[in-house]
């Protein structure tokens, strides 16, 4: 069996926290190592994840970088085979998402993996609002700036050191699109998709609050397929928002 490390990055999630922890506890995978990566939170998110941690729970609390420089730290402390991420403000579909995620890393030929995510409404997670389906991934995918759902995205740990961190000098969500380009395109490692929904994520992340983030969004995104040499679909644009229209429009079972 693996040892799934699964890094969860928060500062103020006192609202959310507890339900992160209870997805990560209540998971009929048991292999699990769990890093609560908190920056200095001023509100009760702390004494939160000491009262649901679970053996095998470790919380480290002080002040970052941001997001990503968070997330770095906690690739850094994990010890675990393989590597990812649930959101302090997510859980996971079910209590079979990590069984499902340990199956496809049974081949020995697999170094990653990733499945589909559903966003909900951040004041009644009963109610969905987007699916997000990864598919298949493609070059052509990637150049039209679509990229497989991050919270997802699991890897082998061992891969870190040969093809490093989040690329800091990025903005927003950008850090985890290129993560997943260089890690998927340029560098080729063997990743499967699993055709199931595994996360569930609240509306209202970081990257998509005004149009002045989403412009410095894509902006990021197009400088980091340059870096990789891949060319930009001119499309883009338009192509996302047929993606995005047809994600809204599909409504899977939800059964949170």
């Amino acid at each position: 069996m693996f040892l799934i490390s699964i890094i969860t990055v928060c500062r103020n999630a006192e609202n959310t926290i507890a339900e992160a922890m209870t997805s990560v506890s209540e998971q009929n995978y048991k292999m699990v190592e769990h890093l609560v990566i908190d920056g200095a939170s001023s509100d009760g998110t702390v004494s939160l994840a000491h009262k649901y941690a679970r053996p095998g729970t470790r919380i480290v609390s002080e002040p970052d970088d941001g997001i990503f420089s968070a997330m770095n730290k906690g690739l850094l402390l994990a010890s675990g085979d393989i590597v990812g991420f649930l959101n302090a403000d997510d859980k996971f579909a079910d209590n079979n998402s990590l069984s499902h995620i340990a199956a496809a890393f049974s081949s020995s030929n697999i170094e990653a993996c990733y499945g589909d995510l559903v966003y909900v409404s951040r004041n009644n997670p009963n109610k969905i609002v987007r699916y997000w389906h990864s598919g298949l991934i493609t070059k052509r995918k990637f150049s039209f700036i679509l990229m497989p759902a991050h919270p997802t995205f699991y890897i082998k740990r061992s891969l870190l050191k040969k093809y490093g961190l989040f690329n800091l000098n990025y903005r927003l969500s950008n850090s985890d699109f290129e993560f997943m380009l260089r890690y998927l395109l340029s560098c080729k490692i063997r990743a499967m998709y699993i055709n199931k929904i595994l996360v569930y994520m609240r509306t209202g992340g970081a990257s998509n609050r005004n149009i002045l983030q989403i412009l410095y969004q894509n902006i990021d995104n197009l400088r980091a397929l340059r870096r990789h040499r891949i060319t930009p679909s001119y499309l883009f644009p338009l192509g996302k928002l047929l993606v995005k229209a047809r994600e809204y429009m599909r409504r899977p079972k939800y059964e949170g």
